[in-house]
């Protein structure tokens, strides 16, 4: 007897709020746990698989891989391969970067909550980017674009300010290769910088914020 032919499986459909909404399309891209925190660290740049799992603490491999297909398939990010031995990295798309506000706006709703450091939390200097953006970015900030430098006990990590070119890194781990201007602080005054506790401009005139450099940005800093 012939044997009974099985149906074609379905792939899997991706969760979905079925709603004609703005919000519920949003949500269906990224209100995935994981997914945003992901986009965080794409905004510093491409990104291998490994540094991406490094940098984001208590996410297993296999919901990883999960959201990065997700990203892929929804047109946030994309995956590329490097010449050998270096490794395929992932990087925003023009989609993925749009979310930067989207993320800098949740990260000024939640600084309150940050009041506290729990003894369970991880930490990377880069994390403090986000808030340092919107004191860097608002009223009080220097009059200038470039790279800079920031240097907290956490580590030292680098944004770029002013106009930024579309689709390029937001900020990245470590010192930049070129910056146009140094600081150095505090985690906590980079956190109350980001709930608008302060200025730049007044944490630099108070002396709790060392700058260090020439140029248009470095002057900005320094009030100059």
């Amino acid at each position: 007897m012939p044997r009974e032919q099985q149906p074609a499986t379905r792939p899997a459909r991706r969760r979905s709020y079925d709603q004609f909404c703005a919000g519920a399309r949003a949500l269906d891209a990224v209100g995935d746990r994981w997914t945003l925190l992901i986009v965080r660290e794409l905004l510093a740049g491409p990104r291998r698989y490994t540094d991406l799992h490094a940098d984001l603490p208590g996410v297993s491999t296999d919901v990883l891989a999960s959201r990065l297909k997700d990203m892929e398939q929804g047109g946030l990010a994309t995956r590329r391969r490097l010449p050998p031995p270096a490794a395929a990295v992932y990087e925003l798309t023009e989609r993925g970067h749009g979310l930067l506000p989207v993320l800098a706006a949740l990260a000024e709703w939640g600084a309150p909550a940050l009041a506290e450091r729990r003894p369970t939390d991880a930490v990377r200097a880069h994390w403090f980017a986000l808030p340092l953006l919107r004191a860097l970015d608002g009223p009080g900030g220097p009059a200038g674009d470039g790279v800079l430098d920031v240097q907290l006990e956490e580590g030292e990590f680098h944004v770029r300010t002013g106009v930024r070119e579309p689709g390029s890194a937001v900020y990245g781990d470590g010192p930049a290769d070129r910056a146009d201007a140094r600081i150095v602080l505090d985690a906590e005054l980079c956190l109350a910088l980001g709930r608008g506790e302060a200025t730049l401009t007044e944490a630099v005139r108070d002396g709790r914020v060392e700058v260090s450099g020439e140029g248009p940005l470095a002057a900005g800093l320094r009030g100059e």
